[in-house]
């Protein structure tokens, strides 16, 4: 099966266009890591036309709420921080593009690699990014088929895509703006909260991933 082939939607036995569940968690959250990358962005063109102090800086510094997530750490190679922002606005938006709009296309999961590597280079932070190279390795599989039925576990895994798909995205949106949001209003301010709502959020990304994968490989068998 030739790339061009494999991006192409799958058609059930009625007719009806099918959607890859895999698809839909990679747009999700490929959308929501590039509003993370922009949200740092902004972050960095606020600080207006300074150098960086070092390699690894803070997005938002000294900024009453971020400081629960520790002034949203980044790393930049670019020595002037308004530039660092505007670039890193500019390579989320692409990103965000993409996984929404494009992700279908051959290699596809690989432009989502490469932009996030890009936006972890030049201040998108560290999160975003990772969720990117995750969606971007996941996005290579949309539209393959798989080989044989399978097993029980996958297929009752198969059920719960879209839980963990939820899951997954309440965390993030907990972590961010959710722990910012009650850190600037009440003061609350709890590292163990913090690490809770991030490995929630990752542990629902990679769960959803794979239940996605088993959901899509589920329905190959049964055309």
């Amino acid at each position: 099966m030739t790339s061009a082939t494999a991006a192409k939607p799958a058609v059930g036995r009625d007719g009806a266009t099918r959607v890859a569940a895999t698809r839909v968690v990679v747009s999700v959250f490929g959308a929501l890591a590039a509003l993370a990358g922009f949200e740092h962005g902004l972050g960095e063109l606020l600080q207006g036309w300074v150098a960086p102090a070092s390699l690894v800086i803070e997005s938002w510094p000294d900024v009453a709420g971020f400081e629960v997530v520790s002034g949203e750490p980044a790393m930049t190679l670019i020595p002037n921080l308004a530039v660092s922002g505007l670039v890193t606005i500019l390579v989320a938006l692409v990103l965000g593009v993409w996984a929404v709009w494009f992700i279908d296309r051959p290699r596809s999961g690989l432009v989502l690699i490469g932009l996030s590597v890009l936006l972890l280079l030049v201040g998108g932070g560290f999160g975003p990014p990772l969720i990117g190279v995750l969606v971007g390795v996941a996005a290579t599989r949309i539209g393959r088929r798989g080989s044989g039925r399978p097993g029980p576990i996958r297929a009752g895994l198969a059920r719960t895509w879209p839980w963990l798909l939820g899951a997954g995205v309440l965390g993030y949106l907990s972590l961010v703006p959710g722990m910012v949001l009650v850190s600037r209003l009440t003061g609350f301010d709890d590292p163990l909260v913090v690490a809770g709502l991030t490995v929630v959020s990752f542990a629902g990304l990679l769960l959803a991933l794979i239940a996605a994968r088993a959901h899509d490989r589920l329905e190959d068998w049964r055309r």
